[in-house]
């Protein structure tokens, strides 16, 4: 009789905690419903007999946008990451008007109206054409506040005419504009923060001339940030299984005697003077293995007196002869 009689004690004990269990369980978030606004900004330009560049600006969400997708004549061609906002359309039809409009989405898969349509007329086909325009010169960048820059440049030449042209930072495409524009405004950068631009020219045929003249701009900084401490006017020289590279340290009230070298986004190693640092410009030399027309994005920064690492100096790209 004991055992019955501990089994009805427990029970209504158990039921309580069970009770209260449930009492204290978080409720379930509300169900997303709202969409993303439509992008704006959206354009688009012939590069070539069957291509076309298409960009907009951010959307926006009531949580966040997870990715947008481009349109075509009403179908869609391209699903793409949140953190793009530019694609180019190939295999399109020469001489032929199209039709594009984007859409954002959001992780509850809302999708939001399209945006305006714009149009582009892809170029008419040519003869075959192998000869690349000419480089274009005389590129100088200026910030545009904190998150913005513009670009200007002396225009190129073809021996048929300039479709496009492309603006790289850190050896990748950015941004693209007609062959009849010598400017270009390029936004979402960094406060605070050192870039480098070039800009190539493309023609019908999609050849692209080689890299202009770096242009390098720091974006002006946050409110309260401290000053950039990046190494400036880095240039890279490539020979013969070696690249050397040479720049001005920053200045940090006492000797930098400390640099990070990466390549391509990656550590590579640690310059040390192992005891006061050369005045002035500095110089480093190191080999490379690599085949030739291979190609590094080069960027450093300094150990600060603090022992912290400073920020990265505008990118350089080196091809290995």
């Amino acid at each position: 009789m004991q055992r019955p009689l501990a089994a009805s004690l427990l029970t209504p004990l158990a039921l309580l905690l069970a009770l209260t269990g449930c009492a204290g369980a978080a409720a379930p978030p509300p169900e997303d419903t709202r969409v993303p606004t439509a992008p704006t900004g959206v354009t688009a330009t012939a590069g070539s007999a069957s291509t076309v560049h298409v960009m907009w600006s951010a959307a926006t969400d009531d949580r966040a946008v997870t990715g947008y997708a481009v349109y075509s004549e009403g179908r869609r061609i391209k699903d793409l990451p949140a953190t793009t906002l530019m694609t180019d359309v190939v295999g399109l039809a020469p001489a032929t008007r199209h039709r594009f409009t984007v859409r954002a989405r959001d992780a509850a898969g809302n999708t939001s109206p399209p945006s305006v349509t714009v149009t582009a007329t892809t170029l008419r086909a040519a003869a075959e054409d192998r000869t690349p325009p000419t480089t274009p010169t005389a590129l100088r960048a200026a910030p545009d506040g904190s998150r913005a820059a513009t670009l200007r440049w002396s225009a190129a030449r073809d021996d048929t005419r300039v479709t496009a042209y492309d603006v790289y930072q850190a050896d990748t495409r950015i941004h693209t504009v007609p062959g009849t524009a010598t400017t270009a405004h390029v936004t979402g950068l960094r406060p605070g923060t050192a870039y480098a631009f070039t800009v190539r020219a493309r023609d019908a045929a999609e050849n692209s001339s080689p890299d202009s003249n770096p242009a390098d701009l720091t974006t002006a900084p946050s409110s309260g940030a401290p000053p950039n401490t990046a190494p400036t006017r880095l240039t890279v020289t490539a020979a013969k299984g070696a690249i050397t590279v040479t720049w001005t340290p920053p200045h940090t009230g006492a000797p930098v005697t400390h640099h990070e070298l990466h390549l391509n986004g990656r550590f590579a190693t640690t310059i040390i003077w192992g005891t006061t640092p050369p005045p002035g410009r500095a110089t480093y030399t190191f080999p490379v293995p690599d085949p030739p027309g291979t190609r590094y994005t080069v960027t450093l920064r300094a150990r600060l007196p603090d022992g912290t690492w400073g920020d990265f100096s505008a990118p350089r790209t080196a091809v290995v002869r």
